[in-house]
């Protein structure tokens, strides 16, 4: 069964934010670990440039546009973009907000500080993961950071399932990511071809959280990686 992207994005416009899923308000704690640790405290904030990947409704980028930094975001779902500009405008906050793809960026090379992947580089197979990859490490001033989050192979929907030819799961029956279609899990070995060339590993971590109350043992793994362009 050979997968196609556009499947994928026409999952997360229709099925997802079309349809009022997945509109989050408030950033993740581990972005704004990240931002607030990471960020180049010699610059002023309005001179640091914080890119991310598949920004959906704008919920991590609208703390970084509010603490003062250069925020920039593209999506592929034009219902995330534009809810995002809505609530920008409305709380006259500014951002560079794109519809687009992560494989071709629309922003010069070495233009961006740091730059964000909260899971969005999951939805996609191993090859275009490391696409993407390239195109954020282009856009990305030399030294500058990128924070990738995405999901290990010990996660329980990784094992419950059917794997695609590019290696995502897809009708995924248990844990956290039920009802989620075409999932990439990385091993540890992926994750290192992820960013063998190019990339100093800053911090590498794995975050397991278990539910204890079900009867079957279920595990939600996430990877959480800093890198450094060289």
């Amino acid at each position: 069964m050979t997968i196609d992207n556009t499947s994928s994005n026409s999952f997360w416009e229709d099925s997802i934010y079309a349809s009022g899923k997945q509109l989050n308000l408030y950033p993740y704690d581990s972005v704004v670990s990240f931002v607030y640790r990471s960020y180049p405290t010699e610059k002023p904030r309005n001179e640091v440039s914080i890119l991310e990947i598949g920004c959906g409704a704008g919920n991590n980028l609208w703390f970084i546009a509010r603490e003062g930094f250069n925020a920039v975001g593209i999506d592929i779902s034009p219902t995330a973009i534009s809810i995002a500009k809505e609530r920008f405008n409305n709380e006259n906050l500014e951002a560079d907000l794109r519809i687009g793809s992560f494989f071709k960026l629309p922003w010069g090379d070495e233009t961006m500080d740091m730059c964000i992947d909260r899971c969005s580089t999951a939805c996609v197979g191993l090859s275009d993961q490391l696409r993407a990859i390239q195109e954020v490490k282009r856009v990305l001033k030399p030294g500058g950071l990128f924070f990738f989050n995405g999901y290990s192979n010990e996660h329980t929907s990784a094992k419950h399932g059917n794997q695609w030819e590019d290696g995502r799961i897809g009708n995924i029956k248990k844990g956290t990511l039920q009802g989620v279609d075409g999932i990439g899990f990385l091993s540890r070995r992926f994750t290192n071809l992820l960013f063998e060339d190019g990339w100093e590993v800053v911090e590498m971590q794995e975050k397991n959280l278990v539910d204890l109350l079900q009867a079957e043992k279920s595990t939600h793994s996430e990877l959480l990686l800093i890198l450094r362009k060289l």
